[in-house]
């Protein structure tokens, strides 16, 4: 039997609050029958789990009043990073109670307004710093090849070493956010890495495995990984592992793709999320002309 300290926050809740269990199960069936995102469930359950264990009852036994002095606590918590811990609690609690039918408690949580702010961009030598800074090849591949394809956290664990097609120079990203699969490019030199990674590591169905029940890395630990090797470099940017993906759709945009071919890559069901990146892409400015010109430049260029 494991020591209470090795135990998971939904574990000690499933053990502490009568009841918790159930809801566990009742929200893990919710999302199969919706094909919703099972690690967008996970973050809720545990901020359920939280709240839970904060006053050892379910969140429909705590009154209103209770609810919003949490809220705001969290909301105030300096050693919180960001206003995620906060906006997720929210949302978890949200999911919670229209599951349950208690539209009211629901629609009583604060409204929470979308950030927004421009994504911090890598640039080409800070992202050599950080590439360089991982002791373990692992941590130096994984780092590589999420900027390099523009991956999403939960889209690196679930990658298997044959999604990597050596000869066709592709990666096959599947069922990801929208249950879409997506085919991303190969980079020559994340190729040679990879090899040089897997005759060095071995790793047996996942591309990179982990302590997860599956044997699969998780995203928790592909942040801790980013965040220590941070801390190596000189970089002084408030950046976190989703910035790799910010970089590598912004560096394509200035050199040159075009924004529905950067939405393809970048798995997007929305055309004007990708239209986030061409406010902080630094695209050389073209002076207005007519198209005609450069029709008659072109033909003046080949009749010469």
């Amino acid at each position: 039997m494991r020591k209470k300290s090795e135990l998971t926050i939904v574990e000690r809740a499933i053990l502490a609050v009568p009841g918790f269990e159930a809801v566990v199960k009742k929200l893990e069936n919710q999302v199969v029958l919706r094909g919703q995102s099972m690690s967008t469930l996970q973050n809720y359950i545990r901020r359920i789990a939280l709240f839970c264990l904060h006053f050892q009852k379910l969140p429909e036994e705590i009154s209103e009043d209770e609810i919003n002095e949490y809220l705001v606590a969290l909301a105030l918590d300096k050693n919180s990073p960001s206003r995620s811990s906060f906006k997720h609690m929210v949302y978890g609690l949200r999911y919670y109670y229209r599951l349950l039918g208690m539209n009211k408690k629901a629609i009583a949580l604060p409204s929470l307004k979308k950030d927004n702010k421009l994504p911090v961009i890598l640039n080409h030598q800070e992202l050599k710093e950080l590439f360089s800074a991982p002791q373990l090849l692992k941590q130096r591949i994984v780092l590589s090849l999420i900027y390099s394809a523009g991956l999403r956290g939960q889209e690196v664990i679930n990658l298997k070493i044959s999604d990597i097609d050596f000869l066709r120079m592709t990666i096959h990203i599947r069922q990801s956010k929208g249950k879409k699969d997506r085919i991303v490019p190969l980079a020559h030199s994340m190729m040679v890495g990879l090899r040089k990674y897997l005759k060095a590591e071995n790793p047996h169905i996942w591309l990179f495995n982990g302590k997860e029940a599956d044997g699969k890395y998780s995203v928790r630990g592909l942040s801790w990984v980013m965040r220590e090797n941070l801390k190596k470099t000189s970089i002084t940017k408030d950046v976190n592992l989703h910035s790799l993906r910010h970089s590598y759709a912004t560096h394509l945009l200035e050199q040159g793709i075009n924004i529905v071919t950067l939405k393809e890559l970048l798995g997007h069901a929305d055309i004007t999320t990708t239209m986030l990146y061409l406010h902080v892409a630094q695209c050389p400015l073209i002076k207005p002309h007519s198209p005609l010109d450069t029709l008659y430049n072109y033909k003046k260029q080949n009749n010469e």
